[in-house]
């Protein structure tokens, strides 16, 4: 059973949300246990601020969250009390951005690709119907897909991995990193789920609102890109894929790692409800 001195970090794609629909519903019950007791829940996710904006407005969750594959920490104003160092104000947020300027991602994506001959889309080359197409998602949050701050998803055609491989020798050339999600490829610089963690979860152990000396920390996560979010606090936990496979990469680095017993929401919703010591009622 989690103490009360708990924080919840977690993936949105195949993990809170269905890998196929993109709904939250069954993990309602756990969502509605986590608001009751206070628990922060931060998002962590490949999303941009106005996708997850969207789904925080949807959920009722109000706390601090991680874009773009750990581009930026988007930290509510007033939400913790001390001064937060490196931020600046974005609208109603202070944001720490730890990459780099997203016209420069794109700008080195399109050399590469050049250099590479490997055919690569990326989404700023995509309308927002094609990544609806792409993504299954609605037109109106593909929209949002596309105001990106930090990092460029792109997909590789015909998933050639010879063509990956030199794609990501030559962007590590250049001091970029590519890391692959559920969906898409990803480009990026400074970008790093685990880096924005550790920085976040700082926050929330220094004096603040919470008042707590200890603090427990979770986090559900799905693939490889979760890796370093899983790995930054003291109960990872990894959810299946769609197919019910659990990511190789994940389990071999991090062992001790708790299974889910069932993708998406519907084994979020397990794991978090047993952690809160909640009898799940679905069974």
């Amino acid at each position: 059973m989690l103490p009360t001195d708990t924080v919840i970090l977690t993936d949105l794609d195949g993990t809170l949300l269905d890998a196929r629909s993109y709904s939250w519903a069954e993990a309602a019950p756990a969502l509605a246990e986590i608001a009751r007791r206070r628990i922060p829940l931060i998002f962590c996710t490949s999303k941009t601020r106005a996708e997850v904006e969207y789904l925080r407005r949807k959920i009722g969750n109000s706390d601090p969250f991680i874009t773009e594959n750990g581009g930026g920490i988007f930290i509510p104003h007033g939400y913790f009390p001390q001064h937060i160092g490196g931020a600046t104000r974005i609208g109603k947020y202070h944001c720490i951005a730890l990459g780099r300027p997203y016209r420069e991602i794109v700008s080195a994506f399109e050399e590469i690709a050049a250099v590479s001959g490997t055919q690569a889309v990326g989404f700023h080359q995509m309308s927002a119907r094609e990544i609806a197409q792409n993504t299954n998602l609605p037109l109106r949050l593909a929209e949002l897909a596309r105001q990106r701050d930090f990092d460029e998803p792109f997909f590789l055609a015909g998933n050639d991995e010879a063509a990956a491989t030199k794609f990501v020798a030559l962007a590590r050339a250049r001091g970029l990193e590519v890391t692959r999600g559920g969906r898409f490829w990803h480009l990026h610089a400074g970008s790093d789920k685990g880096r924005a963690v550790r920085i976040l979860l700082e926050l929330f152990h220094s004096p603040s609102r919470l008042r707590r000396r200890g603090l427990h920390t979770i986090a559900l996560g799905d693939a490889a890109n979760d890796l370093p979010m899983l790995a930054a606090v003291t109960h990872p936990v990894l959810l299946p894929r769609p197919d019910g496979c659990y990511d190789p990469d994940v389990l071999r680095k991090l062992p001790h790692i708790e299974p889910a017993p069932a993708p998406g929401p519907r084994g979020w919703n397990a794991v978090v409800l047993r952690l809160l010591g909640v009898r799940d009622a679905g069974g």
